[in-house]
């Protein structure tokens, strides 16, 4: 009989410093010793997470025109070629809880956005009654939450600050997120990467905001103020945990280092203790930077579940560097018009490669016994097809990563039509651990998402 003495970290290491709390990725040195020794791995962390974007999409150019195992990438889905063999489109499902009901009338992105994670017809109203249902995102966050720092994490790139009415006769509370905790209460999604940074790495055990402030104007860094935890905890590691953290560490400072580049930038002068603004001068910069913050999330298993507006419905967001000065939701409304099909499918292709910068950036982070990307799940999509009728049939959608070994990628997947959006949510939250017999208008588990 052997005896193995090897001594590991705790999976829930930190560094702290003054205002600043550091939480670490998975090392080798944090695998207990029998596990390191026997390579049998414990069963991997899972992490969720649902990228949402407006307005519907071209869907001729988003529609592979084959099915099956082999299929080719259409021409929106063209950034995927790195990711082929992990990823699903899947056609058919439909959020038929976003059309209206007898008198309803108008309010299409409204109920789109809604909906997309809750399966639930909302209220409509433009004041304080609003109702939903409770997201699938929560629901996965209710049971992985309890193992991590927060239990959820939601990002966007516009402003959630809007008031009122932002749809005909729907409050702005619906089109501001997609995660709501219960069916009265909307999360809202947070847009300035300097709050998330602070959210992540900052004063999590203190509530002295002067103290945090007076080191951002001292220049430190998080990391500035950690040096002597750093050089403490690096002398106790092999040399791969050592290459391991200095990566990740380099990793946070360059996200911190691309903040306060952004806050420099700004000419707003701010009250003292008001939370600084970080938000990039250009589209690119920031959404890159919120990718890189939920990648870090993840990494240091601050969180296991996170969702994602790339923008707000009804968003008139322009794309210039791409060739479209127009309104994305201008010509989300093509009435077939070959220019604004064409611009309406450049928008949705640069959408498409900002999310291929997040996967292979977790394609590239290791995590246990294979790569974050291996380990997670990443819905994609949109609650409207055709943007220029507001349908909510045939939706935009794709499944991305590896689920731990629970999906097969590599195919395009076509269901019945009118297949409830909400049976893909059945499944998912099963893969997770997290099963759940009826979801909003759900009718069963989707089939197919391991094999045909």
């Amino acid at each position: 009989m052997s005896i193995i003495t090897k001594r590991s970290l705790s999976r829930r290491t930190m560094l702290r410093g003054l205002g600043a709390t550091i939480a670490l990725p998975l090392l080798d040195g944090m695998i207990p010793a029998l596990t390191a020794a026997t390579r049998t791995a414990a069963k991997p962390v899972q992490r969720l997470g649902c990228i949402y974007v407006p307005n519907g999409m071209e869907m001729r150019a988003w529609t592979p025109a084959a099915e099956g195992a082999g299929y080719g990438l259409s021409p929106i889905l063209e950034p995927m070629k790195p990711f082929y063999d992990q990823t699903m489109v899947l056609t058919g499902l439909a959020d038929k809880v976003a059309v209206p009901l007898p008198g309803e009338g108008i309010g299409d992105h409204a109920r789109a956005s809604s909906t997309w994670l809750t399966g639930v017809h909302v209220k409509k109203t433009e004041g304080p009654d609003i109702r939903a249902g409770i997201s699938m995102d929560q629901i996965a966050a209710q049971t992985l939450g309890k193992h991590t720092q927060l239990a959820s994490l939601e990002l966007a790139l516009d402003s959630v600050e809007v008031l009122g009415a932002c749809d005909a006769g729907y409050s702005c509370a619906y089109a501001n997120t997609i995660s709501w905790r219960t069916p009265t209460t909307p999360l809202p999604m947070e847009n300035d990467p300097r709050a998330v940074f602070e959210r992540l790495f900052g004063a999590s055990n203190s509530t002295d905001a002067a103290t945090r402030l007076a080191r951002i104007r001292q220049e430190k860094t998080i990391l500035d103020v950690v040096t002597e935890e750093i050089g403490s905890l690096s002398r106790s590691l092999g040399s791969n945990d050592r290459q391991r953290l200095n990566e990740y560490l380099e990793a946070v400072r360059d996200v911190e280092r691309r903040i306060q580049t952004a806050e420099s930038q700004s000419n707003r002068e701010l009250p003292v203790l008001d939370q600084p603004q970080g938000i990039p001068d250009s589209f690119e910069k920031h959404i890159q930077l919120m990718y890189d913050l939920l990648a870090l999330a993840y990494q240091a298993d601050l969180t296991r579940v996170g969702s994602f507006m790339i923008s707000r419905e009804v968003s008139s967001r322009s794309y210039p560097q791409i060739g479209v000065p127009d309104g994305h939701h201008a010509v989300s409304h093509h009435q077939n018009d070959p220019v604004k099909l064409e611009k309406l499918a450049k928008v949705n292709n640069y959408h498409v490669k900002q999310f291929t910068y997040f996967l292979d950036k977790l394609r590239n982070t290791p995590d246990g016994d294979g790569t974050l990307l291996d380990h997670s799940i990443f819905v994609y999509g949109s609650g409207i097809s055709d943007g220029n009728i507001h349908f909510h049939l045939d939706l935009p959608m794709m499944l991305v990563g590896g689920g731990a070994g629970q999906f097969k990628g590599g195919r395009h997947v076509r269901y019945k039509n009118e297949t409830p959006l909400a049976n893909l949510y059945v499944s998912v939250l099963d893969k997770l651990g997290v099963p759940t017999e009826q979801f909003g208008d759900s009718t069963g588990k989707l089939e197919y998402l391991t094999d045909l």
